[in-house]
This record gives C-alpha cells, structure tokens and sequence, in this order.
C-alpha cells in the first residue's frame, strides 16, 4: 500500500498547492491575482477555484446602510425643498407600480358623528322627525394608473378614479339604521405636465378628465351628470391650490316623470355652478383645506364652503384626527338643490397633503 500511495501524494496535492494564492504582497488587485492566476494555474484547476484563489484580493464590501446616500426625497422633505404638489406626486410614485397598494385621490375620512340641520330623507319613506340630525359621513376614493408616459418621459399619464361618498344613519336604530343616501364618481383624466409660474406660484401639472357623478337610484329619485372638466393644479411651498372649471355635457329632457333617458337634475348647475376652487396647507403634522364653489349669478347666487382640519392624534396612532365643516348646496346629489349647515369631527386615512 505504501508503494503505490506515496507516488499519488504529489498528484492529489498538486490542485490544493496551486490553487494558494500569492503573499498579499504579490499583487496589487483582485484583476492582477486573477490574470496571474490563470497563465501560471495547472490545467485541472476550475474557474471556480481560481476566483476562490484570489478572494483575498477582492475590496472590502462597505455597510450598504452606512453607504447609501441620503434619499433626496427624504432630504427635500425635512428641509422642505419639495413644494406640496411636488411632495405629494413624489409620495405617489413610489406606490403606483404595487400591486397591494392603493393610491389615494381625494381624502379617505370617516366623520364618526356629522351634525346635519337640513337632512334629505326622500326614497326612504319616512315621516318628519324619523331622520336622526347626527349621521355618519365618510368617502372613499382611490385612483389607479392606466398608461404612463404617453406624451414623453414623466408626462401625459393617464388615470382612471372612483370617489363614494356615503351619509349613514348609523345611531337611528328606529329605522333600521339605513344609507340614507350614497353618491358615486367615477372618473378617467390625463395628468398633463405644465411647470409654468404665475404670479409666484408654480403650476407643475393640469390634469384634464371626464366625471360621471350620481346617487345609484333610479325613476324620480335618480340624480346624476357628467362633466368634462380641467384641473389646475398650483403649489407655492406648503400651499396647494387647485383651480377646476367644468363644462357639464349637456342631455335631453325626460319625455315624462320618471324618464329613465331624460335629465335627472337640469338644473343641477345654477346650484352647483361650473366649478371649484380647493386650497390644502401643511404645518408639520397639522393640514387646512377649503373649498369654494359658486354659480357665479348675481341673481339667485348660490354656493357652498367646506373647510377641514386635520391633526395628530397621539405619537402612537397612525390615524389622524379630522374635523370638517359644510355649508351650501351640493353635499350630497340627493339634496344638491338643499343647502345644509353640517359639522363633523371623525378620522383621516389620506389628506390632500
């Protein structure tokens, strides 16, 4: 047995020998080891173990979290560099292309207890008094990206939306507590770049969409129309505004009460006018929104406000607190030709801001 595995030593060494790399002197790189390596290694020896051969030489490999530089998102933010729009579309983008998020639109709030003088409650034959003035309001709206990029890099994306809007009778548990009345708005709009200023304020984006707005009932309940509308959209530091005139695509008159082809609500404009101008600021943790609509007639003017204000609820709760208030015509399409007093204070999901 001796005889015959001495002679084999040299030969079952010879790989493990020549696959030492040299003193850490005797080459400069990784590259150098490697190129060396390969002219001067004996013919069995793999790719794998010449790379192994020279690890000693590789550079050492930085913590990726002490590395990588500051995120300009997160630096423009907490110097506040990003102006609100800005700040806001940066946010979005990098949640479009997830699959399990949704991407809001319009704020997503529920008021848990909404105080309402003027509450609406045709289709749910009711007698005067049934209807509970303190209801639940609350709206879900979410968009989605359709197409991007359309006219060049970072420009011309295309959206589809759906907004719900919903008065809930939640504590009137005489009648069962019903809906008293629910508004849906879906909505498709192209979100056009613009980066032009006007008297200071930068104007990044104009969207230009089409909405379908009704309350889902049928016969002499049915409100509905659709606008083609533009949406300008403004940003000055932590201010936002947006600026969105309408044009309400006209329809036919019903043939007779009830007419499922005709127009629910011809004279849905001269209450809510041909559009609305929305103002958000954030303060830190703080958000003030208002909305302004008119008709814009110095005869039977008509109009509403809304003013919200959203605000921390503790350094523990991810929700934040939201109290708004409403006043004019149009809250809900049940009662557009109705002017409401309403107060209400709940919980905020998603802001403007």
């Amino acid at each position: 047995m001796k005889k015959i595995v001495l002679p084999l030593l040299p030969a079952l060494l010879l790989p493990a020998v020549a696959v030492l790399p040299a003193r850490a002197a005797d080459f400069a790189s990784y590259e150098e080891c490697l190129a060396t390596t390969v002219k001067t290694a004996d013919d069995t020896m793999t790719a794998s173990r010449i790379r192994q051969a020279c690890d000693a030489y590789l550079p050492p490999v930085p913590d990726a979290a002490a590395a990588a530089p500051a995120e300009p998102v997160a630096d423009s933010l907490a110097n506040g560099e990003l102006p609100a729009v800005s700040r806001r579309v940066r946010y979005e983008s990098k949640t479009e292309d997830n699959l399990f998020t949704i991407t809001p639109h319009k704020p997503n709030y529920i008021l848990l207890a909404s105080y309402n003088n003027n509450l609406n409650g045709e289709g749910l034959e009711l007698e005067d008094g049934e209807l509970d003035q303190t209801e639940i309001k609350f709206q879900l709206s979410f968009k989605v990206p359709l197409v991007k990029d359309l006219l060049g890099e970072d420009n011309g994306d295309l959206f589809a939306a759906y907004t719900m809007r919903s008065f809930w009778q939640a504590y009137n548990s005489d009648i069962s507590s019903p809906f008293r009345e629910t508004n849906h708005e879906p909505e498709i709009f192209f979100a056009l770049r613009s980066d032009r200023e006007f008297f200071g304020w930068h104007n990044p984006f104009v969207l230009a969409g089409f909405s379908h707005q009704s309350n889902g009932r049928s016969g002499t309940l049915s409100r509905s129309w659709n606008r083609l509308y533009l949406d300008f959209l403004f940003e000055r530091g932590n201010f936002a505004l947006s600026f969105k005139p309408w044009y309400r695509l006209p329809e036919d008159s019903k043939a007779f009460p009830g007419d499922p082809g005709g127009d629910d609500n011809p004279d849905i404009s001269s209450y809510l006018g041909y559009g609305e101008l929305t103002g958000a600021w954030s303060n830190g943790d703080h958000t003030v929104s208002l909305m302004l609509r008119n008709n814009l007639r110095s005869n039977h003017n008509r109009g509403a406000v809304e003013l919200g204000w959203s605000f921390p609820l503790g350094a523990t709760m991810p929700l934040r607190g939201y109290l708004q208030y409403f006043n004019g015509y149009g809250e809900s399409m049940i009662d557009y030709n109705s002017s409401v007093n309403r107060i209400g204070f709940g919980l905020l999901l998603t802001d403007w801001l």
